[in-house]
C-alpha cells in the first residue's frame, strides 16, 4: 500500500507539473522532449537498470506474450465493433474501426510502463519490461500497427521505412550495448550517478505525458474509447493472467507482464492515426481515457497477482 501510494503522489504529480507547463511552454515542448527521451534518455534508462536486472529465467516469455496480447486485442476490438454496429443499427466508418483496433492492441509500456514496473515490481524484474517493450510493443506498434493503419486508412506505405523506423531505434541498440556494459565495473560515486540520472529520466517521461495530455483538446467518441480501454486495460490482462498461470509464470514475472499489458494505448497510436488519417479524435479521447483508468486498475493487477 506505502508502494502504490508513493507511485501515485509521484505518477499524479509529475503528470499535472507536465500538464502545467504543457499550457504555458511553447506548442514543440513535447516534440523537443519526446526527442531528447527517444535518442538519449530512453537509451540512458535502459544501460542504467540493465547493470542490476537479472536476465536469466524464462524471460523470452515476455515477448511472446505481447504479440499474443495484441492478438487477442485485435480480435476483441474487431468483435466489439461489430457488436457496436449491429446494436446501433449502422456501420461504424473504417477510419473509427482502424484507431480502435490500434489502441486496443499496443500499449504506453515504454514511457509509462518502465516507471510503473519499477517502482512496484523493483530492479530485479526489469528485463521482463524491457523484453515486453523492446521485442515486443515496438514491433507491434510500427509493424503490425503500421500495416493495419495503413489498411484502413487506406494509404499506400513504404514498408522499407518501417523496417528503418524500427532497427535505427536506439532502444534496441542500447539494449545490446547494456549487455555488455554489465561486464564493466565503475566505481560506487559514477554507479550511483548513473542511477539517479535513469530516475530522472523516468520522471521527465511522466512529465512529458503530462505536456501531451494538456495540448489533447478533443474528449469526443467516448462510447467507441471506451470499447478500446475496457479491451485493452480490463479484458486483455485478465486473459494473460490465465494464459500465464496455465504456463506456470507466477510472482513478479507474472505481475511485470501483466503491468505492461495494462498499460493505456500507446501515444504511438495517436501518432499513427495522424500519419495515416485514421480517426485522430477518438485516438486522443482514448489516450486521455487510459491515463485516468490506470489510476483504478493498477491497485487491482496488484491485488490479483
Amino acid at each position: 500500500m506505502t508502494n502504490i501510494i508513493e507511485l501515485y503522489i509521484k505518477l499524479i504529480g509529475l503528470v499535472s507539473l507536465g500538464f502545467i507547463l504543457g499550457r504555458k511552454l511553447p506548442s514543440n515542448t513535447a516534440t523537443y522532449i519526446g526527442r531528447f527521451l527517444f535518442w538519449i534518455g530512453v537509451p540512458i534508462t535502459i544501460i542504467a537498470f540493465l547493470r542490476k536486472t537479472d536476465l536469466s529465467g524464462q524471460i523470452w516469455i515476455a515477448p511472446a506474450i505481447a504479440y499474443f496480447a495484441m492478438f487477442i486485442g485485435i480480435l476483441l476490438a474487431w468483435l466489439a465493433m461489430k457488436t457496436y454496429s449491429y446494436c446501433r443499427k449502422t456501420t461504424s466508418p473504417v477510419k473509427t474501426q482502424g484507431s480502435v483496433i490500434l489502441a486496443a492492441m499496443v500499449g504506453n509500456t515504454g514511457y509509462l510502463g518502465f516507471p510503473v514496473t519499477l517502482a512496484m515490481v523493483g530492479k530485479d524484474y526489469f528485463a521482463w519490461a524491457l523484453f515486453y517493450d523492446l521485442l515486443g510493443s515496438l514491433f507491434i506498434a510500427y509493424g503490425v500497427g503500421t500495416v493495419l493503419a495503413a489498411k484502413f486508412g487506406n494509404n499506400i506505405h513504404n514498408y522499407l521505412q518501417i523496417l528503418q523506423v524500427i532497427f535505427i531505434n536506439p532502444a534496441l541498440w542500447s539494449f545490446g550495448f547494456g549487455v555488455l556494459f554489465r561486464q564493466v565495473t565503475l566505481s560506487q560515486p559514477l554507479e550511483f550517478a548513473l542511477d539517479k540520472i535513469a530516475w530522472a529520466i523516468l520522471a521527465l517521461s511522466l512529465i512529458l505525458i503530462g505536456v501531451r495530455m494538456s495540448r489533447l483538446t478533443s474528449w469526443g467518441n467516448i462510447p467507441q474509447a471506451s470499447i478500446s480501454v475496457v479491451i485493452k486495460m480490463l479484458l486483455v490482462p485478465v486473459i494473460v493472467g490465465i494464459l500465464l498461470s496455465c504456463l506456470g509464470v507466477t510472482g513478479k514475472p507474472a505481475l511485470v507482464i501483466i503491468l505492461q499489458t495494462g498499460m493505456p494505448p500507446a501515444f504511438a497510436t495517436l501518432v499513427l492515426a495522424e500519419t495515416f488519417n485514421l480517426d485522430h479524435d477518438l485516438a486522443v479521447t482514448t489516450l486521455a481515457m487510459g491515463v485516468i483508468v490506470l489510476l483504478f486498475t493498477l491497485p487491482l493487477w496488484l491485488w490479483l497477482w
